[in-house]
């Protein structure tokens, strides 16, 4: 009898929640997977809303995982210059059949050394910040290279997991999944990339952002001094 595939989700304070429970939501359908939500301790951690979220398994105890997922947020950037964070990262990438991430969760992987000489897909606001760690920036929902596996901003989250699961299992149990949880998008409006919003929207959202991008930016040069 096969042994059931260890899936785990890293967990961080002001993670986007959407970033992990869109993954989450396709995973959890996928039979005979067991799904970790892992941080240092067992202890609620704020969302970058209103969500807290409780993690069921600390790096400690955590098994070697067969998928390795690192979500966004805005809480990203406290994890690129955490050793211990990183650490369990390498150690876990190590072992793990794949090596993963959503949105922002890239530069994670970057900062602990895990996708130089890789493709790698991340949010837009930081596509530029990848090739710091030594990852060639892709402009898709999800980007492919060998064992990772990474997906675009936020929503692309169940892009990349219905990904994964046709690597995984097969098609059929993706397109299953997918039926299941009716992921059927039809946006109402065609401003999901800043390749077609509109320069207005484009401009307010960048200005929105800039403080966090000067913080982010700061971080990622830190982290990739000590990386490269």
């Amino acid at each position: 009898m096969s042994q059931p595939l260890q899936i785990g989700l890293l967990m961080f304070p002001r993670v986007t929640q959407l970033d992990f429970t869109g993954p989450l939501q396709v995973f959890s359908s996928l039979p005979g997977a067991q799904l970790h939500l892992i941080w240092k301790r067992i202890e609620p951690v704020p969302s970058d809303s209103v969500l807290t979220l409780t993690p069921t398994m600390t790096f400690a105890d955590c098994p070697q995982l067969d998928v390795i997922c690192v979500p966004g947020g805005r809480g990203t950037d406290d994890l690129l210059n955490d050793e211990e964070v990183l650490g369990f990262l390498r150690k876990q990438a190590e072992g793990a059949k794949y090596v993963t991430s959503v949105c922002t969760g890239s530069l994670a992987l970057g900062a602990a050394g895990l996708l130089k000489g890789y493709r790698a897909a991340t949010h837009w606001s930081a596509m530029e910040m990848l090739s710091q760690f030594g990852a060639t920036p892709t402009k898709t929902r999800v980007c492919i290279d060998r064992n990772r596996v990474t997906g675009g901003g936020v929503t692309a989250g169940i892009d990349f997991a219905l990904t994964l699961v046709s690597i995984l299992v097969d098609r059929t149990t993706a397109e299953a999944i997918q039926l299941g949880i009716e992921y059927n998008p039809a946006p109402p409006f065609n401003a999901g990339s800043p390749d077609t919003a509109p320069a207005e929207v484009l401009a307010l959202v960048k200005e929105r952002i800039a403080p966090n991008q000067v913080r982010r930016l700061d971080a990622v040069k830190r982290a990739a001094a000590r990386v490269m």
